[in-house]
This record gives C-alpha cells, sequence and structure tokens, in this order.
C-alpha cells in the first residue's frame, strides 16, 4: 500500500514490515537493520544474493559509532561536510552489525540520507529503539533503481501488498543515482562506487588525495558487472551519426544532441544533473513503451558524469 503518513511507517517498521522509503538518491526497500527476520525478507522481496551487502541507513552522523569502530580523521572531515547527504562511508564493523547486513565482511556500510521525509523517520524511529535501517534499492535485484514511488509499485508492489508491507511516498528522488561508497579503513579514501559526491570533493573538503584502488577491497552494493538493467537493451552510441540504428528504439542524451530518425526521445537533458535525475525514469520509460533497444549518448566529464557512465556501463553489460 502506498501512503503518506509518515507515522505509519514507523509503526510498520519497527513492528518488523517492510517499508519502501524515498532518499535523495532512490527509493530505499527499508527494514529494521537489528531485526534477522525483517533484513530476510529484503533479500526475498529484491531477489538478492544472499551475501551482497547492504548500507545501513542512521539519523545522524553520531549514530554512525554504533555501527563503526573507528574512522580515520579525514573520513570525519569528510562526514561533517557532506551528511546528511548521498555519501556512503565504509568502516570495520561493531557488533551491532551482523553477517546478513555485511555479507559476512569484517567492513559495515553507513550513510545518512538527507531527504527530510527520511530523516523524520530515522529519527522517530530512534527513540523506539530502532538503531538503523537497511535499505537498498526498492527494485528487483539487478533492475533499474526506483526514483518515485510508483517505480517501486511496479517492480515490488504484488510483494509488498501480499505482506502488508508499505510503499512511503516522497515524491520524486532529487539527485536520481545512488550514493557515492568511499571505503574508509585506511590513509587515503577509495571510491568503491561513484555518484553526486565526486573524488575532487572529497579532494577539497578533506585535503587527501583519493586512492585509485585497494587491495581486497570489500564487496559493496551496485558494484557487478551486470546492474541497473532494464528489459530493453542497453547500446551506448557516440552520437548516433556513425552507426546504423534500429528503428522504433529509444534515445537518450543531452539536449543538445538530435534525435536520430526512427527514434522515441525518453529525454533531454540540459545538465549533468538532470541527466542523473532522469536517467532511470527514462530507462522505465523504454520498458513501458516495450521498447527491444534504448541507444544512449553517455555524458562527457568528470565528477557526476562518472556515476552516470558507470550505471549506464552496468546497464549495457
Amino acid at each position: 500500500m502506498i501512503t503518506n503518513d509518515i507515522a505509519q511507517a514507523v509503526t510498520a517498521l519497527a513492528d518488523g514490515k517492510l517499508c519502501a522509503i524515498p532518499t535523495e538518491t532512490v527509493y530505499g526497500l527499508a527494514a529494521n537493520a537489528l531485526d534477522e527476520r525483517a533484513v530476510a525478507r529484503v533479500f526475498e522481496a529484491k531477489e538478492r544474493p544472499a551475501d551482497h551487502p547492504l548500507i545501513v541507513h542512521v539519523a545522524t552522523a553520531a549514530d554512525v559509532t554504533e555501527w563503526i569502530t573507528e574512522l580515520p580523521k579525514w573520513a570525519i572531515d569528510l562526514t561533517n561536510a557532506i551528511w546528511p547527504g548521498p555519501l556512503t562511508i565504509v568502516g570495520p564493523r561493531t557488533a551491532l552489525a551482523s553477517n546478513s547486513v555485511t555479507g559476512n565482511q569484517d567492513t559495515v556500510a553507513v550513510r545518512v540520507p538527507s531527504h527530510p521525509i527520511a530523516q523524520e523517520l530515522l529519527s522517530q524511529l530512534k527513540t523506539q529503539g530502532v538503531k538503523g535501517l537497511v535499505a537498498p534499492s526498492a527494485n528487483r535485484f539487478g533492475h533499474v533503481s526506483p526514483t518515485s514511488a510508483a517505480h517501486v509499485s511496479a517492480d515490488l508492489g504484488e510483494y509488498l501488498d501480499a505482506h502488508g508491507d508499505l510503499i512511503l511516498d516522497g515524491g520524486d528522488c532529487q539527485v536520481g543515482v545512488e550514493s557515492t561508497i568511499v571505503l574508509a579503513t585506511g590513509s587515503q579514501p577509495v571510491i568503491l562506487r561513484p555518484g553526486a559526491i565526486t573524488a575532487a570533493d572529497i579532494k577539497r573538503i578533506t585535503g587527501v588525495d583519493v586512492s585509485e584502488h585497494s587491495e581486497n577491497a570489500p564487496r559493496v552494493s551496485g558494484a557487478l558487472d551486470s546492474h541497473y538493467s532494464p528489459t530493453a537493451q542497453v547500446i551506448l552510441i557516440s552520437d548516433g551519426s556513425d552507426i546504423e540504428l534500429e528503428s522504433n528504439s529509444g534515445f537518450l542524451a543531452l539536449a543538445q544532441a538530435p534525435t536520430p530518425a526512427g527514434l522515441v526521445r525518453l529525454a533531454s537533458p540540459e545538465t549533468i544533473e538532470e541527466f542523473a535525475h532522469e536517467l532511470y525514469s527514462s530507462l522505465r520509460s523504454g520498458d513501458d513503451l516495450k521498447l527491444k533497444t534504448i541507444y544512449v549518448v553517455p555524458p562527457r566529464g568528470d565528477g557526476l558524469a562518472q556515476a552516470i557512465n558507470d550505471r549506464l556501463n552496468r546497464a549495457a553489460f
């Protein structure tokens, strides 16, 4: 059932139910992170592999100490500057973080979302002893992430309705792509999944260079080769002028790129930020139109453009 009643969602989550919740990035399928049965149902609803770790969402930066044992100074500086916001920190887990949440790893991923509804929800739950919510994207595993309550309903509505679970409607998500995930177990940050918080942002805030890679980096959400995939085949192109394109297919590119003849324009974002915001809804529109192919001209550049390209490359894998 779709609701806009935060109190109803608080009651449901405290009672062990699932509730899809809005965040500034995408909608998450939330459950009490300390309720093993509820966490197991998140995996069941999404058909998610059991060893795929979850992100714990908490109300404030101070709550992170419940889940992560220690953080380097650069990570504390980063979280103080960004949170609440689209940043996830991975650090050594406390005893509170179960194997089902961490994917049997020694680290746990935690973030503080900035969406006002998510903030209010987490704050109210904390007064009832709920120390955090797991909230992976509220869609079938590997499919396109949802950025509206309607998207959640299309993917998981039947399952949630059958089990008396909820979808908390908070409108369209502002950012549109998942949070940046940063490994914070060493002297340098490592980006494990790109997002709206960029390497340049991290260097500017912390004064520390972002490392290119980390040996034995932990598994994190959304990092499989094939992910974020619509039913339609996603094909990445430069501009469509140099190859033969199948007619009656979808097309997504920045507004200045003309639509090739015979293709259905799915969106015309003016900026990189608009591209990120409209990315997943555009891919879903292609499926709604029952298109077999979606051609995408990826945006160029660093920062958020890198996050968009990361999602597109996995969608097209």
